[in-house]
């Protein structure tokens, strides 16, 4: 009786916070902020148990797939289901499930800009996890109470990539001000379908003002209404020399597998983000939870590595920039409506 009383007694005098972890976290929120120990077998026990999760994504090419199937060797006993989409039809796909009360998805990846809509739809639960000790602040974004809204996941850069046959050395610039080189002249070209040639208008933008923006109509860019992998490959047929607007992951991708293109860093990279969040109101709260934490985890980065992906975790040598970072959805979106114009108004 002594011993049953003194433990008792040690029990009551553990601080709050440790008699928090003692008792098993049992709501959604409770499981996303739940930093103990045995965090990842208790989210694989209760994930085997719900047999499944539902995860969203806007991944795209074989890398879900990848991230699918790793996920599923890791955690035997449960299947991953992945919707594939882009990421405003993901934000419209989850806003009217939530509406029609049908709480499908579990865990979501998908760009920072969509994810800001369902930030503010209320879409989203924020959570924690101690793999976010290794992503910087500005990796995550936060929610308040020490918990994060998403963080990111994956990381392509925007750069500028060029035909290594028909473009001579002394032509590639090392800077946006290279990019007025005679020999360039009618030979570069610009996607309209994606993400990649706004992000480095708005880029250029911040690094040298809208005029020199407008200044490079004078270069007679070609307009092509394709997305920015099919324009690698419109380079390195050589139809045009080079772009000042594509993913180093397309460009090295199409590289490995023998196309005549590399890619180069601008003095200022916009970086096109991917991150990791969990829905709201999961069916599978801990499948949503151990996926959130498998993506951001080693496990998860390195598949993403295999696909040429970069890591918020590691230093790159050039300088980044997220278009997104810091602006409200209305005022993103009224820039990038300002950034695809004047790709249009540059182009022919």
């Amino acid at each position: 009786m002594r011993i049953l009383a003194f433990v008792i007694f040690a029990l009551l005098m553990l601080p709050s916070e440790a008699r928090l972890q003692a008792r098993k976290p049992a709501s959604v929120a409770e499981l996303a902020s739940y930093m103990g120990a045995d965090r990842e077998q208790l989210l694989y026990v209760g994930a085997k148990g719900e047999g499944k999760i539902m995860w969203y994504t806007s991944l795209a090419g074989g890398s879900y797939k990848a991230l699918a199937s790793a996920f599923e060797a890791k955690y035997p006993g449960v299947k991953v289901d992945v919707y594939r989409a882009g990421g405003s039809d993901l934000v419209v796909r989850m806003t009217e499930e939530y509406r029609a009360g049908r709480m499908l998805v579990d865990a979501i990846e998908t760009t920072e800009g969509n994810l800001m809509f369902m930030r503010d739809g209320g879409l989203l639960q924020p959570f924690n996890s101690p793999v976010l000790k290794a992503y910087p602040d500005e990796a995550k974004e936060e929610a308040g109470k020490g918990l994060y809204f998403w963080a990111l996941a994956r990381e392509s850069y925007v750069g500028f990539t060029y035909n290594k046959i028909l473009l001579a050395k002394a032509a590639v610039p090392k800077d946006f001000d290279g990019l007025f080189h005679p020999e360039l002249k009618g030979k570069m070209g610009l996607s309209l379908g994606g993400t990649s040639s706004a992000r480095m208008i708005g880029a250029m933008i911040k690094a040298k003002g809208e005029e020199f923006v407008k200044k490079l109509k004078d270069q007679q860019m070609k307009l092509y209404s394709i997305d920015a992998p099919a324009l690698v490959h419109v380079i390195a047929s050589g139809e045009i020399a080079a772009s000042p607007a594509i993913f180093q992951s397309h460009t090295v991708l199409a590289a490995s597998k023998g196309a005549p293109v590399e890619w180069l860093p601008m003095e200022l990279v916009p970086n096109n983000v991917g991150s990791a969040a969990v829905a709201l109101k999961p069916a599978h709260p801990h499948g949503a939870v151990l996926m959130a934490d498998f993506l951001l985890g080693p496990d998860g980065q390195k598949v993403l590595e295999k696909f040429y992906y970069g890591s918020a975790t590691k230093d790159q040598p050039f300088k980044r920039w997220r278009p997104e970072r810091g602006l409200t959805t209305q005022k993103y979106e009224k820039e990038v409506e300002h950034w695809e114009k004047l790709t249009k108004q540059i182009g022919r």
